[in-house]
C-alpha cells in the first residue's frame, strides 16, 4: 500500500453535496478547518516516512539474501556432557589417579541407576564459554608476543636507518662544504692567473730580446775564435813556412790548418769543439792547474755548547702564553708555505713553498730581498748556513741545492736521492749537510768535496725530518715508521731509537740545550723525550688534527706546534697547559722562534707568513 502513495503534494477540494431525490436523508455540510489543511511540513514528513519504509524493506531483503547465501556448517557442535567435562578437566590438570577413581565410581553409580537425568546432563554454557575464552586468551597472548617481537625488530631497524640517514646527511654537508671551498679556490686561482697575463707577455718579450742578444753574442764569439785561429795560422806560416801545431793564444792547444781563403763556418765550429776538448783534457791531465777539492773532517765531539750558559729562564712575555699576539702578516706565496726559517744573526726570514720558489724577507718590514728559482717541484724545507751566507733547500724533485747569497746563484746540487727530499740541516761547522727523503734513507754531504759521505739506512718508512744536534756530531731523524732515531754522523750508525708514537712522526727537534727532544705525529700527539736518560718525559694530545712541525723557544720552556686546524698551539712544558693562537686561514705548516726570544714566525697553507710577539 505504501507503493501506491503518491510522493507529490495533496490538495482538498471543496464540494457541495446537493439533495438527492431518491432518499429522505439530509446531509449536513462539514466545514473545512484551515488548521487541518495539508501544509508543506506535513508533505515533507510523509516523504521521510516513505523513505524509512523503503530502506527497511531493502534491509530485510538484503538480510534474506545473506541467509540464503551463507554456507551450511558441515560439523554440528554438540554440548559437552558433565562426565566428559570432568574427565577433560582432570586430564588437563594432570590428575590421573583422581581420574581413575572418578571413572570407577561414576560407572558403578551409573550401573546401579543412582544417577538421574539431571546429573548426566550437559555442562552449563558458562563453563564451555570460559574454556573457549581461556583458549582464545592463550592464542591472543601468543600473537601478542609475536607482534612485540616484530615491533622490537622494526624499532631497531628504524633506529639503524635513522643513524645511517644522519651519517649520510653529515657526509653530504661535508662534501657540499668542500665543493664550495674548491669553487672559491678555483675562482681565486682564475683571478690570480688572469693577473699574470700582462707579466707573462712582458716576460715573453724580454725572453725574445734576450735570445736575440744571445745569438748576436754567439756570432761575435765565433768571429773572435776565427780571428784567433787565422792569426795563429799566419804566424805559423810566417815563422816556419810549414803546417804544424801551434798552441793557441789562450794557452790551450788547437790543431788546425787554415785555408788560404780564410775560416769557414764549419772550420770555426770544429775549432771551437777542439778547444773545448783540449780544455777538458788539460784539466784532467794536469791536476796542478785546478786545485783539488779536499774532503772535510768532522770536528771533535768535545766542544762546549754555548747555549748551555747563555740560555737562562724564559722571558716574561713567554711565560704567559696568552701574551702572544699577531704583529704582522706577509702574503708570501700564492701556494702553500711549507717551511719558514730565521737567519742566525739578522732579522731575515726565508719561506719555501709549493710554487717551486724560496723567498727571503726582511722582518718585520716585510720587504722581499731575494727569490730563488731552480727547483722543478715543491720545496719542502730549508736551513741557513751557520755563517748565514748560504741556504740549503730540499725539494720534491729529489734534489738538495745550496744557494750562495753573494753570488745570487745555486752553488751546488745533490741529486742522489731517489724520491722527494723532506728536510735538510747544516752541521754547526758549516762543512756538512744532512738530508732525509721519502726513499727511507738519510744522507750526509761534504760541501767542500761535493760528495755523499754516508747513507743512513734503518728506518722502514719515509724519513720526514732531520736535524744536527747543536755543536755536536749527532743527528736526529723522525720517520713515518712511528720512531725517532739518533745517529753518529762520523760512522753513519744508529745510536738509539725512541719508540712510543702510534702514528707517523712528522717532525722532531732538539731544544737549544740539546737535552730534550720534542716530536709530533699525524694524529696531533706531541711527546717530549729526555736525551740523557733516553726515555719519554711527557705526552700532550693536541689532536685530532695532524701536527705538522714543532719548535722550542730559546729558553726551552715553550713548544710551538703548527697544527692542521689553522692554529698554532703553545705548550708550556712545566704545566702541560695548551693555548691556541688563531690567525691563519688554513693549515699551519711551519713555526720558528727568534734566537733572541723576541718573536715567533709561522707559515701556512694560506700562503702567508705571520709574526707573533
Amino acid at each position: 500500500m505504501a507503493s501506491e502513495v503518491d510522493d507529490g503534494p495533496f490538495y482538498l477540494e471543496h464540494v457541495t453535496v446537493t439533495e438527492d431525490s431518491d432518499g429522505e436523508y439530509e446531509y449536513e455540510e462539514v466545514p473545512v478547518d484551515d488548521d487541518l489543511s495539508v501544509t508543506t511540513d506535513l508533505a515533507e514528513d510523509l516523504h521521510k516516512a516513505v523513505n524509512v519504509i523503503e530502506e527497511a524493506r531493502q534491509d530485510e531483503k538484503a538480510f534474506h539474501q545473506k541467509l540464503e547465501s551463507a554456507p551450511v556448517a558441515s560439523v554440528i557442535q554438540r554440548p559437552e556432557v558433565v562426565d566428559d567435562f570432568v574427565r577433560n578437566f582432570m586430564l588437563r590438570m594432570g590428575l590421573r589417579r583422581t581420574l581413575e577413581c572418578f571413572q570407577t565410581e561414576w560407572y558403578e553409580m551409573q550401573q546401579k541407576g543412582l544417577l538421574g537425568e539431571e546429573d548426566i546432563g550437559v555442562v552449563p554454557d558458562v563453563y564451555s564459554k570460559n574454556q573457549a575464552l581461556n583458549d582464545e586468551v592463550k592464542h591472543l597472548k601468543q600473537e601478542l608476543e609475536k607482534y612485540k617481537l616484530a615491533a622490537s625488530k622494526a624499532k631497531e631497524t628504524y633506529i639503524k636507518l635513522q643513524k645511517e640517514r644522519d651519517f649520510h646527511k653529515i657526509n653530504h654537508k661535508r662534501i657540499v662544504q668542500e665543493k664550495n671551498r674548491l669553487i672559491t679556490d678555483i675562482k681565486r686561482l682564475k683571478k690570480h692567473y688572469s693577473s699574470y697575463e700582462p707579466t707573462l707577455r712582458q716576460l715573453k718579450h724580454k725572453y725574445e730580446l734576450a735570445m736575440k742578444e744571445k745569438m748576436l753574442t754567439k756570432l761575435e764569439r765565433d768571429r773572435a775564435v776565427g780571428q784567433v785561429t787565422g792569426l795563429q795560422a799566419t804566424l805559423r806560416n810566417v815563422e816556419t813556412g810549414k803546417d804544424e801545431k801551434i798552441p793557441p793564444l789562450s794557452g790551450y792547444r788547437v790543431e788546425r790548418t787554415v785555408l788560404p781563403d780564410g775560416p769557414t763556418q764549419m772550420s770555426l765550429r770544429e775549432a771551437r769543439e777542439q778547444l773545448v776538448s783540449n780544455v777538458r783534457q788539460e784539466t784532467i791531465s794536469s791536476p796542478s792547474a785546478v786545485p783539488q777539492k779536499h774532503r772535510s773532517e768532522f770536528p771533535p765531539d768535545c766542544r762546549v755548547n754555548p747555549y748551555l750558559t747563555s740560555v737562562k729562564g724564559p722571558p716574561a712575555h713567554l711565560t704567559r702564553t696568552g701574551g702572544f699576539r699577531q704583529t704582522g702578516c706577509i702574503r708570501a706565496h700564492d701556494l702553500s708555505v711549507s717551511n719558514v726559517t730565521l737567519h742566525p744573526r739578522k732579522q731575515i726570514a726565508v719561506t719555501t713553498s709549493d710554487d717551486h720558489l724560496w723567498k727571503m724577507w726582511a722582518i718585520p718590514g716585510g720587504d722581499i730581498i731575494m727569490t730563488g728559482e731552480g727547483h722543478t717541484d715543491w720545496i719542502a724545507d730549508c736551513d741557513f748556513h751557520p755563517g748565514g751566507s748560504q741556504l740549503a733547500t730540499a725539494s720534491g724533485d729529489a734534489c738538495v741545492k745550496v744557494w750562495d747569497f753573494a753570488k745570487a746563484a745555486c752553488l751546488l746540487t745533490f741529486p742522489d736521492h731517489t724520491h722527494a727530499v723532506w728536510g735538510v740541516s747544516w752541521h754547526s761547522c758549516g762543512d756538512f749537510l744532512a738530508s732525509c727523503s721519502m726513499d727511507n734513507t738519510s744522507k750526509i754531504w761534504d760541501v767542500n768535496s761535493e760528495k755523499c759521505l754516508a747513507t743512513l739506512r734503518g728506518h722502514a718508512d719515509s724519513v720526514n725530518s732531520i736535524q744536527f744536534l747543536y755543536f755536536a756530531n749527532t743527528l736526529l731523524t723522525s720517520s713515518a715508521d712511528k720512531t725517532l732515531s739518533l745517529w753518529d754522523a762520523r760512522t753513519g750508525l744508529c745510536a738509539q731509537t725512541f719508540y712510543g708514537h702510534m702514528h707517523s712522526v712528522n717532525n722532531a727537534v732538539f731544544n737549544l740545550k740539546g737535552d730534550t727532544i720534542g716530536s709530533c705525529d699525524s694524529y696531533g700527539t706531541v711527546k717530549f723525550w729526555d736525551v740523557r736518560h733516553v726515555s719519554p718525559m711527557m705526552t700532550v694530545d693536541v689532536g685530532p688534527h695532524p701536527a705538522n712541525r714543532v719548535a722550542f723557544d730559546p729558553s726551552g720552556h715553550l713548544l710551538a706546534v703548527a697544527s692542521n686546524d689553522a692554529t698554532v698551539k703553545m705548550i708550556e712544558i712545566g704545566t702541560s697547559e695548551v693555548t691556541l693562537l688563531a690567525g691563519h686561514d688554513d693549515a699551519v705548516q711551519a713555526v720558528d722562534f727568534d734566537k733572541g726570544g723576541q718573536f715567533m714566525i709561522s707559515g701556512g697553507s694560506d700562503g702567508s707568513l705571520r709574526m707573533w710577539s
